[in-house]
């Protein structure tokens, strides 16, 4: 298993940025120091989760009047209150930072990089989950989806990509989407690109996060490869449980699999509530024996070395 534990972050900071700003804000936060401007952001929070103001009072056990005089401006939060709202509005770790810190309050959250000691525990998960995977495919992201970690066996779908989309820190949108990467090798290269950029969109959504509505803007701008029709295949009943298959063609023939997404719970620290793991599964008998042939012969490479 391949476990990236370079100079950054699993958020996407050197180590060297993160260790001068320790016990600062994250950059999400930076923007927004005045206390004045915690009732727009919570407003904002409000909005893009479609809660009326009587909704997110009853969530978080408060009075709709105060909750409206806290978003104009005329009252201010307690940093309880802060982290109620916050916690009710199911806001990201990094962005209840930003809060506090414009209601004038320290963050609560630290951001530890995964090389740090007090982050071996998470480390340690990582590597067996990701080796207990194999032959299946393992990947572990941060909240950009840059790799983290990965297993054995997505050397299935990094195999043939060029360098430059692998290193040095590579990012599962651009490894899949660039035209030069796996989309080349899907059997239906249009209709997966249209699902991973709807999941990318509603995430980016969903968290408020610039950097990866900029991430969506980049990959949904790549074409197609040559060849490859623009428009995903016409929808059929599907045969299965799984709606869109992920069909890459490989010299066995073409794999079909699913995948899950895993998340640490309860989360107290920035860097591990942004860290997920995508596990793949086979779909079919000949997938499975595909998968389990190749790291046989992995394995037979490597003992005999």
């Amino acid at each position: 298993m391949d476990v990236r534990q370079g100079s950054r972050t699993a958020g996407g900071r050197t180590e060297r940025d993160r260790a001068a700003n320790r016990g600062r804000p994250a950059s999400a936060a930076e923007a927004a120091r005045e206390p004045s401007r915690v009732g727009a952001l919570l407003r904002e929070w409000r909005r893009r989760r479609r809660l009326s103001q009587l909704d997110l009072a009853l969530l978080a056990e408060s009075s709709a009047r105060h909750l409206s005089c806290v978003e104009t401006g005329r009252a201010a939060p307690s940093r309880e209150m802060v982290l109620r709202l916050a916690g009710a509005l199911d806001v990201p770790l990094r962005e209840r930072n930003a809060l506090l810190v414009a209601a004038g309050y320290a963050p609560a959250y630290r951001e530890s990089g995964l090389t740090d000691p007090g982050m071996e525990p998470i480390r340690s998960a990582l590597e067996t989950m990701l080796a207990a995977h194999e032959p299946y495919p393992a990947v572990a992201v941060d909240r950009l989806w840059n790799v983290v970690a990965l297993n054995r066996a997505m050397a299935v779908f990094t195999g043939g990509v060029p360098g430059y989309l692998t290193d040095p820190e590579p990012n599962v949108y651009r490894l899949v989407l660039h035209p030069d990467g796996l989309v080349s090798r899907l059997a239906d290269p249009a209709g997966t690109r249209e699902l991973l950029l709807n999941r990318l969109r509603t995430q980016a959504e969903a968290t408020g996060d610039p950097d990866l509505r900029a991430l969506h803007a980049e990959v949904s701008a790549y074409p197609l490869p040559a060849g490859a029709d623009e428009e995903p295949a016409a929808p059929e009943p599907p045969s299965g449980p799984i709606s869109l298959p992920l069909r890459v063609r490989t010299p066995l023939g073409e794999l079909s699999m699913f995948s899950t997404l895993a998340t640490f719970g309860a989360p107290a620290d920035v860097t591990l509530s942004e860290l997920a793991i995508e596990l793949f599964y086979p779909l079919d008998d000949f997938t499975e024996k595909a998968l389990r042939a190749l790291a046989g012969s992995e394995g037979s490479g490597r003992a005999a070395r």
